[in-house]
């Protein structure tokens, strides 16, 4: 996946402890002897794991009733300040128990790893107050006791503003968003820190406050980024090394520059781009210029992307922002691990993990080409087929 596809055919890969131990050309291939056994795949291609590296899986309710009214005329900003959007989720969320947001998030990863995921970012955002948001990242990390899967938890706070705050958004970020994070970090349930830099949310300078907390506790951060207008966020993320900048539909020039400089990825989120019919498309060729890496991935919410299928993106990130199909695959692979700081996922190289995915294609570009279809033959995790 380092560029291009990287692809070698009649291949074969050597699986130890879990981990990639060898690949390369079957003719080349060390022998087998005390192996304990070998398995032939019968001419499927063989990729990483896909990673889903921006998901709110974790959730209650539904915001179907949000989707007829966005279809009848009303904005995103027009629900949210309607009293939708984000802080309706949030009272259902709020009334679940972890039981409850547990069984639903499952429904949910059953289907990403039914597409090849091996690996999913779980952000919280959706609970609003320290007990609540602690809750989600319970459960987030409840899944992969569940289930084969690798799980990344991102305190998201701020996220948006719950009614008890309203006019008071910076006591909301100092005892929420800030306090709160202290108190789940020391919980051991933060892997990454990240935050909504909107108009309906929050701005720069508060969201640098939740930055600066996060540095000081040593973890990564990522942001929401000029979704909906252009705020600033995009070069906020590059100031602070970000891992990503996400959405970032209106990002310029200048912020694609400054993401490149800092390394910070660009995670490009179609869903939520087709399910709220935006028209600003991310600045795709910029990213390629300036040498921003893009991934790709779900964004699975409630509201405005529920979807929860990689392939899908894959193919709406070709077909509405002219990804090319390989930029697609290593957007949900390599690129997607360095999103969430996986150095030892997204590649099959030797040392990285034996998480795989095999499909029932002929070319790789096949699975960002078809719609609606999915050609996983089976998933590899850890080495165990």
């Amino acid at each position: 996946m380092e560029g291009g596809y990287g692809l070698i055919r009649d291949a074969a890969i050597m699986v130890e402890d879990g981990r990639i131990a060898w690949v390369g050309p079957r003719a080349d291939a060390p022998g087998t002897e005390g192996a304990e056994r070998t398995r032939a795949m019968g001419g499927c291609l063989v990729t990483p794991a896909l990673i889903d590296c921006h998901s709110h899986i974790v959730f209650g309710g539904t915001r179907a009733g949000e989707f007829e009214m966005r279809l009848e005329g009303a904005s995103y900003q027009e629900v949210a300040r309607a009293g939708g959007g984000i802080v309706s989720t949030v009272r259902d969320t709020r009334a679940a128990s972890e039981a409850e947001l547990l069984a639903g998030a499952l429904t949910r990863v059953d289907a990403m790893i039914a597409e090849g995921v091996g690996a999913i970012e779980v952000k919280s955002g959706y609970g609003l107050d320290v007990e609540a948001e602690m809750r989600m990242l319970r459960v987030a990390r409840r899944i992969a006791a569940e289930r084969p899967v690798h799980i990344r938890t991102t305190w998201l706070a701020a996220h948006a503003l719950p009614p008890e705050y309203e006019g008071r958004a910076d006591a909301y970020i100092d005892e929420v968003c800030i306090d709160g994070l202290r108190a789940a970090h020391a919980a051991g349930l933060v892997d990454a820190v990240d935050g909504f830099c909107e108009s309906i949310a929050f701005d720069t300078a508060q969201i640098a406050r939740v930055f600066d907390a996060a540095a000081e506790l040593g973890l990564p951060v990522k942001l929401h980024a000029e979704q909906l207008s252009h705020m600033g966020g995009a070069a906020l993320a590059a100031r602070y090394g970000a891992l990503s900048a996400d959405h970032v539909e209106y990002a310029t020039q200048d912020d694609a520059r400054a993401m490149a400089a800092a390394g910070t990825v660009a995670v490009i989120l179609p869903g939520a781009f087709y399910t709220l019919r935006e028209t600003q498309a991310p600045p795709v060729e910029a990213f390629r210029e300036a040498g921003v890496e893009m991934a790709l991935a779900t964004d699975c919410n409630p509201g405005s992307s529920p979807l929860a299928s990689p392939l899908l993106a894959m193919n709406m990130g070709c077909s509405l922002f002219r990804m090319t199909p390989a930029e697609a695959l290593a957007g949900v692979t390599r690129v997607a691990a360095r999103a969430l700081d996986l150095p030892d996922q997204g590649r099959i190289a030797p040392g990285c993990r034996a998480d795989l995915a095999v499909w029932d294609v002929s070319e790789p570009a096949e699975l960002a080409y078809r719609i609606g279809f999915n050609p996983l033959n089976r998933r590899i995790f850890s080495g165990c087929l």
